[in-house]
């Protein structure tokens, strides 16, 4: 299945992420293997996601600070349902919650509501489970637990697990809705300021090193756009700019939808 970004364009930025966070590149491949193994029985074929985004409008929604704003102003458009939706993580939650709305795909490493990410799953969301080697337990105790599963590495592939590019939840979930051909791309919830949003995960060790890692998103998700020729828009309510995302208001998506 190709990617979004072919896996020599990508090394330039894991062996900057790794140097930066003092990842274990090795840790990393291992926990792509673990994940390979766990997912033997239970996994689906990417050709699956690809009939469920390809030519379609995404919507991914992130964990940021506006996430719950920006549901609101969509869905009182009513435009949820005129969208494949993408949650990142933690946004699981609040698309469940406040929003009464099943993602379509759901991409985490397992750091959200666990509950919530079980449930989503049982409604039917495709899970796109990453490993790394930080989340190596967690992938050995919940994984086998999940139906309909794809997993992700941010090294080397394997079996069942691809690499399409990405770090953290939320621009991974926009390198997979770009190669899974979706038609067009929208975010939302996505702040990527110095705030850290409520839904982002259960717990943030370090304020610092998510804040480094939403501006690594950012800068991986302008370099994304430089390289798509679709059009990518941004209605989140509050936070960065990025470059390459038209920002846009709910209202002005809902005429560009019709």
């Amino acid at each position: 299945m190709d990617a979004a970004v072919s896996l020599q364009e990508w090394w330039p930025w894991y062996n900057r992420i790794a140097e930066e966070f003092g990842y274990d590149p090795g840790k990393d491949q291992l926990a792509a293997d673990i994940l390979s193994r766990l997912i033997s029985q239970n996994s689906i074929d990417p050709r699956f996601l690809k009939d469920i985004i390809s030519d379609k409008p995404v919507l991914v929604f992130g964990a940021g600070p506006s996430l719950e704003e920006d549901l609101q102003r969509l869905a009182e458009l009513g435009l949820l349902g005129k969208f494949v939706i993408v949650s990142a993580d933690g946004a699981t939650t609040a698309l469940l919650k406040v929003a009464k709305v099943t993602p379509e795909v759901v991409v985490s490493d397992l750091d959200g509501n666990l509950k919530d990410l079980f449930h989503a799953n049982r409604l039917g969301s495709v899970m796109v489970i990453h490993g790394h080697g930080d989340n190596i337990n967690r992938l050995k105790r919940y994984v086998p637990r999940f139906e309909k599963v794809i997993g992700t590495t941010q090294v080397e592939p394997r079996p069942n697990v691809y690499n399409f590019g990405g770090f953290t939840d939320g621009d991974r979930a926009v390198f997979l809705a770009i190669a899974m051909e979706a038609k067009l791309v929208v975010l939302a919830g996505m702040d990527l300021g110095r705030t850290v949003g409520k839904y982002s995960k259960r717990r943030v060790k370090s304020v610092h090193t998510k804040i480094l890692k939403l501006k690594i998103c950012k800068e991986l998700l302008e370099w994304l756009a430089s390289r798509v020729k679709f059009p990518l828009y941004n209605v989140t309510a509050h936070g960065e700019r990025i470059k390459g995302f038209t920002d846009i208001t709910p209202s002005e998506l809902a005429r560009i939808m019709g």
